[in-house]
């Protein structure tokens, strides 16, 4: 939370807490705004004497309530603000631009309540732009999805039901940690009792969330972009080895943290990780390395860059009767 808000602005987020998350405590609140305590509950006053009725009530399941029938204050936006929604929807979700897409009625339904002023320009791009789709990204359930940020935010474990790649359903109890966002894929970020470690599972294919009384704490200082990347380059049924006769800092640019974890080895370093698909390793991500390297496991990687190997072979071989 930025410190050179406004009263005002502060006040309003603390009542957007509140309506999210009743019962908030004014530790919590103080928390939630970067303030002291002292400072949270002249919010709250700020937002009673503006005539909001903010009840409190005092032991273990107390903390700050809107009064019932509350009406909240409008939602404002700026002209920027309105094409700047539209444009990171129709960024993030090619389809919101096809007027039968949910995302895109909803998308339609703010733009259509904003000032003629306002929304005008969010209104024409929305009905004129095009964005073509991606095909590697996926679409959760809604309802999957909300369950899912619902932990998240409580720090509630769940019981989830999972279809794996193959097609097989299987239950595991995790502890939520975060949603990441990747490449237009959803996925969740937590920990599994089941396997007694991280794991990331891609939500389009959680098929029930039941959220139970168990709570858990997030490890501190969480990053879970980072922590994400490193997963993704673990606990895949092939074992992959590559070999650099550089040292790491001369390579690291080049590797992604998926493709594993580049270590040290004599002068130069090795990358060792794991994949679910050795051609897709071969071709998009070592065939572009402007860097030499040698493949020494395991057999399904090597099989994959040999493979890409002769097809480069053969595509500058001169044609039979040729002369070169």
């Amino acid at each position: 939370m930025p410190n050179d808000l406004s009263p005002t602005a502060r006040a309003l987020r603390a009542l957007e807490i509140l309506q999210v998350r009743p019962g908030t405590t004014a530790t919590e609140l103080a928390e939630r705004l970067g303030v002291t305590e002292r400072a949270a509950r002249r919010y709250v006053e700020i937002l009673r004497e503006a005539g909001i009725p903010v009840t409190s009530t005092r032991g273990p399941h107390g903390g700050y309530r809107l009064g019932r029938g509350t009406r909240l204050p409008p939602v404002h936006f700026t002209q920027a603000e309105a094409l700047g929604l539209v444009m990171a929807v129709l960024s993030g979700q090619p389809s919101a631009a096809d007027p039968e897409d949910l995302v895109s009625a909803a998308l339609g339904k703010v733009v259509k309540a904003l000032p003629e002023s306002v929304g005008r320009q969010a209104a024409l791009l929305h009905a004129y732009a095009s964005a073509a789709p991606d095909p590697y990204a996926t679409r959760p359930d809604p309802a999957v999805t909300g369950e899912l940020v619902g932990a998240v935010a409580a720090h509630r474990r769940v019981r989830i039901t999972y279809r794996g790649e193959a097609g097989a359903a299987w239950e595991a109890d995790v502890d939520p940690w975060s949603l990441v966002v990747r490449y237009g894929r959803w996925y969740l970020l937590c920990h599994s009792h089941r396997a007694d470690a991280v794991r990331t599972y891609r939500v389009d294919r959680v098929r029930a969330v039941e959220v139970t009384s168990e709570r858990f704490e997030p490890p501190a200082g969480l990053d879970p972009v980072a922590v994400l990347e490193e997963n993704l380059g673990v606990g895949w049924a092939y074992p992959t080895r590559v070999v650099f006769d550089l040292p790491p800092a001369e390579v690291a640019r080049w590797i992604r943290p998926p493709m594993g974890r580049l270590e040290p080895l004599g002068d130069g370093c090795v990358l060792v990780g794991s994949t679910r698909n050795p051609a897709m390793y071969a071709q998009e991500w070592l065939a572009v390395l402007p860097v030499p390297f040698r493949v020494e496991g395991g057999e399904e990687l090597r099989a994959a860059v040999a493979a890409v190997a002769a097809r480069f072979t053969a595509a500058v071989a001169d044609p039979p009767g040729r002369t070169p």
